[in-house]
C-alpha cells in the first residue's frame, strides 16, 4: 500500500478523516534487520489516485480496522474490486511495477496497516537450503484479502515489539524471516515443493555448548542468526527449530539470558558504568539493558548494584 515519508508519533491523535495519504509511524530501519523490514501507517479514510510504486521485496501487508472497500489497477489497466475486512492479509511478489489505488472506508473505525518486505535473496536461499529448490521454480503467488492465522501471529509479534520499542535485534527478526519464508514456499508458491528437509534428531549437548561458547564470547558484537547455525552446521531455519526442540527457549531468548547474565555478573563484580555495561553485554543502550534486566531479574541494574552492595557491606 502506502509509502509516505511523513514520519509521525503513534503518542498523537489522528484525524482519519483529513488523511490524504498513508502516513508512517513505526519503522524498523533503525533496528537494522538483516532480510525483513517492517512497517505502520496509519490509512486515511478515503484515498484517491495513490500511485504505490513497484519494490524489489515480497510485501505482506496485515490490515487493522474497519472494512473497506479497495480498488488497485497497473497504470492505465482496468481496475480491480475488492473489500478488505479486519486481520485480512495482501501478499505481493517482488515487482517493478507500479499500480494505481484508490479505497473507500466503509466503517468509523480507523484502518491502521504493518507492512513486511522480505528480500528475495534470503528467499531464494531458504527455498535452497530447506526445499533444495530454485525460487526460480516456486514463484510466488498474489493474494489479497485472505487470512492465514501464522501470517498474522508474525506481523502482530513484530509490530508489538516496534510499539513497545523493544530493540529485538537481528536474531529475533532472523528467525521471524525464516519462518515467513518457509511458510510462504509452503503454501504460497506456484509449485509448492514436495517435502520441507526436516532434521530427524535434535542438537546434542555438545553443539548447545559450543553455541553457548560462542555467544559468551561474542556478547559485545552483534550476534546473527546464522553465525550461530553455522556453530553446528545447520542451516538458520533449522538450528532455531532445533535449539528450541533441544533447550526449551529460541535462540532470541537464550542470546537474551545470557546477556543478562553477563550484565549481572558486571555490575557485582565491577564498577563499571552502566551504560559501559550495556554495551559490553550486547544491549543497544543503557535503557534498552535496563529494560531487559528488570523483566529478567525484577530489578533494575542500579537497585540490583546497591542491593549486592549493600549485601557485601553486611
Amino acid at each position: 500500500m502506502g509509502v509516505t515519508m511523513i514520519e509521525h508519533s503513534p503518542l498523537q491523535t489522528i484525524d482519519y478523516d483529513r488523511l490524504t495519504a498513508p502516513l508512517l509511524y513505526l519503522s524498523s530501519e533503525q533496528a537494522g534487520w538483516d532480510g525483513l523490514a517492517a512497517q505502520a501507517f496509519h490509512e486515511p479514510t478515503l484515498l484517491d489516485g495513490w500511485m504505490a510504486q513497484g519494490i524489489p521485496d515480497m510485501s505482506l501487508v496485515l490490515f487493522s480496522g474497519g472494512t473497506m472497500h479497495m480498488e488497485q489497477r497497473p497504470i492505465n489497466g482496468p481496475w480491480r474490486s475488492q473489500y478488505i475486512h479486519q486481520g485480512e492479509l495482501i501478499l505481493q511478489p517482488a515487482t517493478d511495477i507500479a499500480h494505481e489505488v484508490r479505497w473507500q472506508g466503509l466503517s468509523s473505525a480507523p484502518t491502521r496497516t504493518f507492512h513486511l518486505q522480505l528480500s528475495p535473496q534470503l528467499l531464494a536461499r531458504t527455498a535452497e537450503e530447506v526445499a533444495g529448490g530454485d525460487l526460480a521454480q516456486l514463484s510466488l503467488l498474489a493474494h489479497s484479502g485472505f487470512k492465514d492465522p501464522l501470517l498474522t501471529q508474525i506481523c502482530l509479534t513484530l509490530w508489538q515489539e516496534l510499539e513497545q520499542d523493544s530493540p529485538t535485534g537481528n536474531i529475533y527478526a532472523q528467525t521471524a524471516a525464516q519462518l515467513l519464508a518457509v511458510h510462504l514456499l509452503r503454501h504460497y508458491t506456484t509449485s509448492a515443493p514436495r517435502t520441507i528437509k526436516e532434521p530427524t534428531q535434535g542438537l546434542t549437548e555438545r553443539q548447545v555448548g559450543r553455541v553457548r561458547d560462542y555467544v559468551r564470547a561474542h556478547l559485545d558484537q552483534e550476534l546473527s542468526l546464522e553465525a550461530l547455525a553455522r556453530q553446528v552446521g545447520f542451516s538458520p531455519y533449522h538450528f532455531a527449530r532445533l535449539f528450541r526442540q533441544s533447550t526449551g527457549e529460541s535462540p532470541h531468548q537464550f542470546v537474551l539470558r545470557q546477556q543478562v547474565e553477563q550484565a549481572r555478573h558486571l555490575c557485582e563484580k565491577s564498577e563499571m558504568p552502566l551504560a559501559q555495561v550495556a554495551l559490553a553485554c550486547g544491549f543497544s543502550n543503557q535503557s534498552h539493558l535496563t529494560r531487559v534486566f528488570k523483566r529478567y531479574l525484577g530489578m533494575t541494574p542500579r537497585a540490583f548494584r546497591q542491593h549486592y552492595a549493600t549485601r557485601a557491606r553486611l
